[in-house]
């Protein structure tokens, strides 16, 4: 297990308790009250750390490498009954952008995310979850399926952005975010937007239009990043905290800004330090939101969906 620079008191506490108990078992001395002791810090720590994160210290939460992404989410969701699709029937398949059939109990939905590598050969097979113009592309291409067939779409957004190359823009990158974002406030099939890590840029929007918007408790949704957000403002990386603080990316800054809809809480500590108890949690709220909107119809649902986006960032005096 990894620890960010903010976790290092816990690490330690970890460590002196693993060692205690090693002593315990390696020689007749009685360890329990020292180990009771250590346990009631640790908890303690853990429970003061994670209740006063900074904006920063969410970001790192949400990038952390042991984080699950958004393969083993789907994976752990639908099980063996998730068949992935490929291709744009266009460019290519982009590695980044994936999508497919899968089903939560006896409901099938269309899943569609930005999928990140675990180590260098992986991220770099991955581009490191940026997508091409291609893979906004096939992620329209399997909404307009879905559609065609009455299935509802789960977007899961994990993305630094959208890939800058020079050859993504020539392929039109920012035409197929545009085309996507369109097309996704008229899909006639309800959608449910979930956040699991880095939610950066027209990368997340892309895919990011939905009925109910979700964010994991330890991740950001933003037009920039903190740190290029400092480069562009103080010509440098280091006020990349100051950025995270005046940029309202958390999910609590979100929320409050009526961004997005609702929160979903991770394991102290984050998704990471309780795998299938984030999938768990993630695979409840999809199926609840699918609950709120399976009922309406397609007229009801757009206007429903319109209304919600026509009146963000509009306010009464």
């Amino acid at each position: 297990m990894e620890y960010l620079e903010f976790e290092l008191p816990i690490k330690e506490l970890e460590e002196q308790l693993q060692k205690c108990k090693v002593i315990g078992e390696e020689s007749d001395v009685d360890v329990t009250q020292t180990c009771k002791q250590i346990e009631k810090k640790l908890k303690e720590t853990r429970k003061e750390i994670y209740k006063n994160l900074t904006a920063w210290q969410r970001v790192q939460l949400s990038r952390h490498p042991d984080r699950p992404y958004t393969l083993d989410y789907i994976r752990a969701i639908c099980g063996s009954s998730f068949l992935e699709l490929h291709g744009d029937r266009n460019f290519k398949d982009d590695k980044a952008m994936i999508g497919g059939l899968g089903k939560i109990g006896d409901q099938s939905f269309m899943f569609i995310g930005q999928q990140k590598g675990y180590n260098t050969k992986t991220r770099q097979y991955r581009n490191f979850g940026m997508a091409n113009p291609e893979g906004y592309r096939k992620a329209l291409r399997l909404m307009k399926s879905a559609e065609k067939f009455g299935i509802p779409v789960v977007t899961i957004l994990d993305t630094p952005g959208a890939y800058p190359g020079l050859e993504a823009e020539e392929r039109g990158q920012g035409e197929a975010i545009a085309r996507n974002i369109l097309e996704m406030t008229r899909l006639k099939v309800p959608i449910i937007t979930v956040i699991i890590g880095e939610g950066a840029s027209g990368g997340a929007l892309g895919i990011g239009v939905g009925d109910k918007v979700l964010m994991l408790e330890n991740t950001w949704y933003s037009v920039i990043s903190p740190e290029s957000c400092s480069s562009i403002l103080w010509r440098s990386w280091e006020y990349k905290e100051q950025a995270a603080e005046a940029l309202k990316l958390t999910a609590n800054d979100m929320k409050k800004l009526k961004l997005v809809d609702d929160i979903i809480k991770e394991p102290l500590g984050g998704a990471h330090r309780n795998r299938e108890k984030a999938f768990e949690l993630v695979s409840d709220a999809i199926v609840n939101s699918y609950g709120e909107f399976k009922n309406l119809s397609p007229k009801e649902l757009v206007d429903q969906r319109m209304e919600k986006y026509s009146n963000m960032g509009v306010f009464k005096g």
